[in-house]
């Protein structure tokens, strides 16, 4: 269980005797010994409170997770990779029925509409 699962845990114990105080003061009244029980009670919430914060102050810092370093080989990439992928827009130049030509003279010619 981690520090931080531990100190809940006492947190709600101490709810629940808090409760129990409660409960105490309603049937025996407000009596010395029952003044310094709620006392005591206040007196270990705080100390809790103090505990929790050591516990945020020990634990590290982290910042944002860096990203691992990916290295791109410069060598050119073997063809068959690219076997049925199309480049975004421009469809696929890469398989058996490659278009030749540069990309203009595939356009279709509009012709003038007459009125």
């Amino acid at each position: 269980m981690s520090v931080h699962d531990e100190l809940a845990q006492a947190r709600h114990a101490l709810d629940d005797l808090a409760r129990v105080m409660d409960r105490l003061q309603g049937n025996l009244g407000n009596g010395l010994d029952v003044r310094r029980a709620r006392a005591d009670t206040a007196r270990l919430r705080d100390d809790l409170d103090l505990l929790r914060q050591i516990a945020a102050d020990d634990e590290p810092l982290q910042g944002p997770a860096q990203p691992d370093v990916v290295f791109i080989a410069r060598t050119p990439y073997d063809p068959s990779m690219w076997v049925g992928c199309e480049d975004e827009g421009v469809g696929s130049r890469h398989g058996p029925d490659v278009q030749q030509g540069h990309p203009s003279h595939r356009l279709l010619h509009r012709t003038p509409r007459t009125r």
